[in-house]
């Protein structure tokens, strides 16, 4: 293993900033892990440690065949202050690819992280979703039209996603990654801002299926599931018809039934119950709420339905 620093900005009043890597295997260029971008993803952070150490004693015993190069951390200055995103003006890294160099601070860093990782053939970002909840493990894929349904089943996560790039999805790591033809996976485990070390040991192990399968590496794990495809379109959202406190009464990866009680909406003031929430559909809940307060019109759960899995 060998550790380095791939980008760095002179600190005037604190430390540098610095986005370090570390390297396994020689020769190709065969994969990129990217972890954090954004300063409450700790269980992104959490993910790679896991990654790194398991990686670190495959290449003690010479079983990394090709170049892999892992980046726990893109924002350390964010994850330092407990801000999601850049701490001076607010906007995010993830949202700056394929980066700027003569740009503003955040295009900088995109630019500067870009440039070291955009010739790997395999890009896999341990993501989080703009709304705060729980998911079930997925790994999602952009249809840029070079998107590789097959490969992505080889993770052996329970579900593949489908994702048509809207248009501030283009700025994204996972968008620019297949326009320089880099095959790129996000991979989403249950939790960001708190560690799920249940979900973090499923990512790595479907991590290290991955390679195992591509010849990347030679490692005998767990298969994993034979992952269902699924659009995320045809995702239904269950939306809140007020604001309150919220009392999440089904989490994610559970099956439920049409009619099921999946949570109240509780009056601040008064505790009165203002809304129960019902499920539609018959279905898998791919996506929960899991903050004190949801807000109105809200989609507090995402269902993948029963007869929409491809």
């Amino acid at each position: 293993m060998k550790s380095e620093i791939l980008y760095k900005i002179n600190g005037l009043y604190r430390d540098d900033f610095r986005v370090r890597g570390y390297r396994f295997g020689k020769g190709e260029k065969s994969v990129c892990i990217m972890g954090s971008m954004r300063g409450n993803e700790f269980q992104q952070i959490y993910v790679c440690s896991q990654l790194i150490q398991k990686l670190k004693r495959l290449e003690e015993k010479g079983r990394i065949k090709s170049g892999i190069l892992v980046i726990p951390c893109g924002n350390p200055y964010s994850v330092n202050v407990k801000k999601r995103f850049w701490t001076i003006d607010n906007t995010d890294i993830n949202r700056m690819s394929p980066g700027y160099s003569l740009g503003e601070t955040t295009q900088r860093i995109a630019a500067g992280i870009f440039e070291n990782i955009k010739d790997y053939k395999y890009g896999i970002q341990f993501a989080s979703f703009y709304m705060p909840g729980d998911f079930v493990p997925q790994v999602r894929v952009m249809k840029t039209g070079s998107e590789d349904v097959e490969l992505a089943k080889k993770f052996g996560l329970p579900y593949v996603v489908l994702h048509n790039p809207r248009p501030f999805d283009t700025a994204t790591l996972n968008y620019n990654w297949q326009i320089w033809e880099t095959a790129a996976f996000s991979i989403y485990t249950t939790s960001t801002s708190a560690i799920d070390k249940t979900s973090a040991k499923q990512a790595v192990d479907a991590v290290l299926n991955f390679l195992s399968k591509q010849g990347i590496i030679e490692y005998k794990g767990y298969e994993g599931y034979l992952s269902r495809v699924v659009e995320n379109s045809d995702l239904v959202n269950v939306r809140t018809a007020c604001a309150g406190f919220f009392e999440k009464l089904v989490s994610a990866g559970e099956k439920v039934e049409k009619g099921r009680l999946l949570a109240k909406i509780a009056d601040p003031y008064t505790a009165e119950i203002r809304q129960e929430i019902i499920s539609p559909i018959d279905g898998i809940v791919a996506f929960s709420h899991n903050e004190i307060m949801a807000y109105q019109n809200t989609a507090v759960y995402k269902l993948i339905a029963e007869d929409d899995v491809i």
